[in-house]
């Protein structure tokens, strides 16, 4: 049987964007990125948060609208390998009527059925019932705080949910 994914989220759990703009949290190192012409975007990120995430017993997948520039970005900062991603194609920001997060169907789709758990600072009740109704596995919808990140607890409630899974 395979690993659980682990879907993640770069804007809020792996940069707190949402911090107090002039003081970058204990720990974390600010990078300059221009995805698109104009304004470099400012992004910090903590460069023991990939070995954290290696060391739970998932297999990683970017879902975040840095979509494959996570891999040329984030990654080598934090220290993770190259990731698959979601891709969200036309969905990238689609709103929808039912309140349904606009990430969420297309993480069901590339689960396929495999356990899985998402970190991000987005989901709300609707994502969680999307998911119970339209996934068949276990899965754990799990915010993170975009003021502080991924913190010692995060990695608890991960590890703790990839424990329970069956096999």
């Amino acid at each position: 049987m395979s690993r659980p994914l682990l879907f993640l989220d770069v804007d809020g759990p792996l940069n707190p964007y949402a911090a107090q703009p002039e003081r970058r949290p204990e720990g974390y190192t600010t990078i300059r990125v221009a995805l698109h012409p104009g304004r470099a975007l400012r992004v910090w990120l903590n460069p023991e948060h990939g070995a954290a995430l290696l060391g739970l017993p998932f297999e990683l997948c970017w879902a975040t609208t840095w979509m494959d520039a996570a891999n040329r970005w984030i990654a080598p900062v934090v220290g993770l390998p190259a990731l698959p991603y979601v891709d969200f194609g036309t969905h990238l920001f689609a709103e929808r009527p039912d309140g349904v997060h606009w990430k969420t169907e297309a993480i069901v789709a590339y689960a396929e059925g495999r356990p899985f758990a998402w970190v991000d600072d987005e989901q709300s009740p609707a994502d969680d019932a999307y998911v119970a109704t339209r996934h068949p596995g276990p899965a754990l919808l799990h915010h993170v705080s975009p003021r502080i990140g991924l913190t010692d607890d995060d990695f608890a409630a991960l590890a703790e949910f990839a424990a329970r899974l069956p096999g």
